[in-house]
């Protein structure tokens, strides 16, 4: 008897014991435009409240007769964001009337007598939310903590701005002070820091206009350069980050090593190191038993997947050795890294381009008010220049007939012009700006001299199938080349570099076993950002700058 009433229980509990739920509950991500923006108001666990309390009321019946059971996580929410308000094209003009909630960091506070003004950022676009508050608003005795840089929840009804400078203010019922900020230390304050002086408090510099704007433009590429090439039918393939070969041949690699360990004070004693008889450091010992390092590439990898999947690419951190402090170099930094099976330099171009093109126009379209904010303060113009972009046709021209053109301008470089030398900034700069009226050119068949063992020789004896795409401001922006897929001619171009085969037993077996031909190209990726955003230091285009002398953050 007792059974079955317990059985008879559990069927029944669900229909007698069900709660009804808000409409809170019937919300789901993302937040819909639509959606009473009152119920967003809440902070995010209560959410799932309304959810969980109808989940509840069955869970104790089972409990009652089965035992404990475990309690039901709640559905995700997405939390309001000022960029909801104010991202439209209407500025936020449509939601007047409705109640909110915005969570954010201070960055102004103005009292007047009877009214204080505040603005509130919580970087998810460039504007602010003005916040309006008077001695009546609940809270309003935290007032004094309301300083640049305090985070806060503030509530209210969304309102008509008198102001000029945006179409709606929120009208605040309740002010909450969640983390407070001296006023005193705190690094960053209305007027305008230098962006030398920021890059001291990186970790702070997210929440000024210029490194946040800078900081979502570089998401929006990143997201574009994922859909440019998903939707392409190229595989993402995650390229190691350790690495026993050497990409480029330059040498400029970071080891990778526990030998040097840092167990005792001040690290280990050089007579601590292990080594062979003739003084060179014992490798054997090591963790890899090889020396091994941070990759400069993904490239090699990358090649092997092609081999395999046809369309790939690789988008991560890479790292160089360079002991350069230009505006131009980084010791860690992103790279974007396709390579193509069954092609040639020909589709390499082709596919440097169009996804040039494709990231840039998704920038334009969807970041407009970052980078109208670039267009304003950081490079006049930069609008147009990168519309020319994506409208103009790219060109392309020998390696040689671009030496033939510097020659012929007169222009006093800085660095000589001759044949069988690498172009420099300056070289690229003047082909793109002035030669071409800011086209952006690809250059094509370079000395083999001056290029990677892997690029694949011409007829000529004297290039490799190589190109550079070359932009206005940056000058290369991408590098790329046919790869060598004929095995004698690999084999001849490492001897030539006093490469060891050994190390790249496995790179040559991908000409032993199916070859084709295969093209690829490398984008820095924060040189990227700097063409997308008229940044001229790179340091100032990646969250934490890494270069020679300084690791901080």
């Amino acid at each position: 008897m007792a059974a079955a009433a317990a059985a008879r229980l559990l069927r029944l509990a669900p229909r007698r014991l069900q709660v009804k739920t808000s409409p809170l509950a019937a919300l789901s991500f993302p937040l819909p435009r639509t959606a009473p923006l009152a119920a967003a108001s809440g902070r995010r666990q209560s959410f799932c409240a309304a959810a969980q309390a109808s989940a509840d009321a069955p869970a104790a019946a089972v409990a009652a007769a089965t035992g404990p059971v475990g309690e039901a996580v709640g559905e995700f929410r997405k939390r309001l964001r000022v960029a909801d308000v104010k991202g439209g094209e209407d500025e936020g003009a449509a939601l007047v009337g409705k109640e909110l909630a915005v969570r954010g960091w201070v960055r102004t506070c103005r009292a007047q007598r009877t009214v204080t003004f505040v603005e509130v950022n919580d970087g998810s676009c460039l504007s602010n939310m003005q916040c309006v508050l008077t001695p009546d608003t609940e809270g309003y005795d935290q007032i004094d903590s309301v300083t640049t840089g305090a985070s806060v929840l503030v509530e209210g009804v969304v309102a008509s701005s008198q102001g000029g400078k945006q179409k709606v203010e929120l009208k605040v019922s309740k002010i909450t002070v969640i983390g407070k900020s001296d006023p005193t230390s705190f690094p960053i304050q209305k007027k305008r820091a230098s962006r030398e002086f920021l890059r001291t408090v990186a970790h702070l510099r997210p929440r000024t206009n210029t490194f946040g704007a800078v900081t979502r433009v570089r998401n929006a590429l990143a997201y574009a350069t994922h859909k440019f090439f998903q939707d392409n039918g190229f595989v993402w393939v995650s390229s190691p980050i350790i690495t026993a070969s050497d990409c480029e041949g330059a040498g400029e690699q970071f080891y990778v090593t526990t030998l040097l360990s840092n167990s005792a004070e001040g690290g280990s004693l050089l007579k601590d190191i292990p080594a062979t008889k003739d003084g060179r450091v014992d490798w054997s010992q090591d963790f890899f038993c090889k020396p091994a390092f941070l990759t400069v590439s993904g490239q090699l990898n990358g090649e092997t997947y092609a081999s395999a999947l046809s369309d790939i690419y690789t988008f991560g951190p890479t790292f160089r050795a360079e002991n350069s402090n230009t505006a131009r170099h980084l010791a860690e930094f992103w790279m974007i890294e396709p390579e193509l099976a069954f092609a040639d330099l020909n589709d390499d171009m082709a596919c440097a381009t169009a996804y040039l093109q494709y990231v840039v126009k998704y920038i334009i379209e969807n970041c407009k008010e970052d980078m109208d904010f670039f267009n304003t303060w950081v490079e006049k113009g930069i609008i147009d220049r990168l519309n020319d972009v994506v409208e103009k046709k790219f060109v392309h021209l020998s390696y040689t007939d671009a030496v033939e053109l510097l020659l012929g301008s007169k222009k006093k470089f800085e660095f000589p012009v001759k044949w069988g030398l690498d172009l420099q900034s300056e070289h690229e700069r003047y082909i793109t700006e002035v030669a071409f009226g800011g086209r952006p050119v690809i250059i094509r068949d370079y000395p083999k001299e001056i290029k990677a063992f892997y690029m694949r020789q011409n007829d000529d004896g004297k290039t490799v199938a190589a190109m550079d795409l070359l932009v206005p401001r940056v000058g290369e922006l991408i590098g790329g080349s046919q790869r060598e897929e004929r095995l004698d001619h690999l084999e001849a171009r490492l001897d030539e570099q006093n490469l060891n085969k050994e190390s790249y037993w496995w790179y040559l077996d991908l000409r032993r076993y199916g070859s084709v031909p295969h093209a690829g190209f490398g984008l820095g990726f924060e040189r990227l950002v700097q063409f997308a955003t008229g940044i001229d230091n790179i340091r100032d285009a990646i969250p934490f700058p890494r270069v020679p002398g300084s690791a901080e953050f």
